[in-house]
C-alpha cells in the first residue's frame, strides 16, 4: 500500500476512515431493516427505506467532498450528490408502482454511481486503502445491471438490494481498516 505522507493527506485519510466506518454501520442496519420490512412486498416502511439510502449517500458525499477538496476527488463527489438526489426522487416515484420500478431506478443509480465511485477511488489510490473502493465501484456497475434485468423477472425482490448494501458496507469497512494502516 502506498500512502501520501503530508499532514493534509493524513487528515483526509482520518476523515475518510470515520466516514467509511459510519457507512458500514448504516449499510448493515439499513439492509436488515429493508429485509424485515419488504418480506411480503413493498410496505410503506420499505418504501421509505429505499428513499433514505440514496439520501444517506448524498449526506456522506457532502461530508466526503468537504474533507477531500484538495485531492481533486471532490468533483466526482459533487456528481455523485446529484446522481443520488435524482435516485432518491426516482425511487420515491417508482415505489408507488412497486418493486420492479424500484429495482430499475436502483439499478440505474448503481451503474452510474459505481462508475463515479470507481473514478474517485482511482484518483485517490495514492492515498492508500482505495482498492476495496475500486472493486466496489466495478461490482456496483454489475449489480446495477442485475437489478435492471431482475426487475423483469417472475418474482422481483428487494432482498437483492439489501444484499448489495451489505456487500457495499463490507467494502467500506475493509477500506476504513486499510486506511487505518
Amino acid at each position: 500500500m502506498t500512502t501520501v505522507g503530508t499532514p493534509a493527506a493524513s487528515g483526509i485519510a482520518r476523515a475518510l476512515r470515520r466516514l467509511y466506518f459510519a457507512r458500514f454501520a448504516f449499510a448493515i442496519v439499513w439492509a436488515i431493516l429493508l429485509f424485515l420490512t419488504t418480506k411480503s412486498g413493498l410496505s410503506p416502511a420499505g418504501a421509505a427505506l429505499v428513499v433514505v439510502y440514496p439520501l444517506f449517500d448524498v449526506a456522506a458525499a457532502v461530508v466526503d467532498a468537504r474533507s477531500s477538496r484538495a485531492t481533486g476527488a471532490a468533483r466526482g463527489l459533487y456528481v455523485n450528490i446529484g446522481i443520488s438526489l435524482l435516485a432518491a426522487i426516482g425511487v420515491a416515484i417508482g415505489s408507488a408502482s412497486g418493486v420492479p420500478a424500484v429495482l430499475i431506478v436502483w439499478g440505474a443509480w448503481a451503474i452510474v454511481a459505481g462508475l463515479v465511485q470507481l473514478v474517485v477511488a482511482l484518483v485517490r489510490r495514492r492515498m492508500g486503502g482505495q482498492w476495496p473502493m475500486i472493486l466496489s465501484g466495478g461490482i456496483s456497475v454489475l449489480a446495477g445491471v442485475s437489478f435492471v434485468v431482475g426487475a423483469g423477472g417472475a418474482d422481483p425482490s428487494l432482498s437483492t438490494v439489501a444484499g448489495y448494501a451489505v456487500l457495499g458496507g463490507i467494502f467500506f469497512l475493509v477500506s476504513a481498516l486499510r486506511l487505518a494502516r
